[in-house]
């Protein structure tokens, strides 16, 4: 998970929901966008408390990092969420590259 910032207080008492989908899978790993609602059981208001870009990696009963099955995005949203997980790949990969380069 590169960063986590909260949009909204989860209060105690509230409910938390987590709807996660996967946004894109790569050679070896995948992107799982995680939106995190929080409902307020006695107004039933939700409100959208954060949401997190987790990175998972597709390993063998060995540990070591196997190909993962293509994900084919098949209606709009799917392909936005899809062109996001690249753009935000690509600035994972440059920002791990510029620190291996300090």
């Amino acid at each position: 998970m590169d960063e986590l910032n909260f949009i909204h207080p989860i209060k105690q008492g509230e409910v938390v929901i987590l709807r996660a989908s996967v946004n894109c899978v790569f050679r070896t790993s995948m992107e799982v966008g995680v939106t995190v609602l929080c409902e307020n059981l006695l107004t039933g208001k939700v409100s959208h408390a954060n949401t997190a870009y987790l990175t998972f990696v597709s390993i063998d009963d060995n540990g070591a990092p196997v190909a993962s099955p293509r994900l084919r995005p098949e209606n709009d949203n799917e392909q936005r969420r899809y062109a996001d997980a690249m753009r935000r790949r690509e600035e994972r990969l440059r920002r791990r590259s510029k620190t291996i380069d300090e």
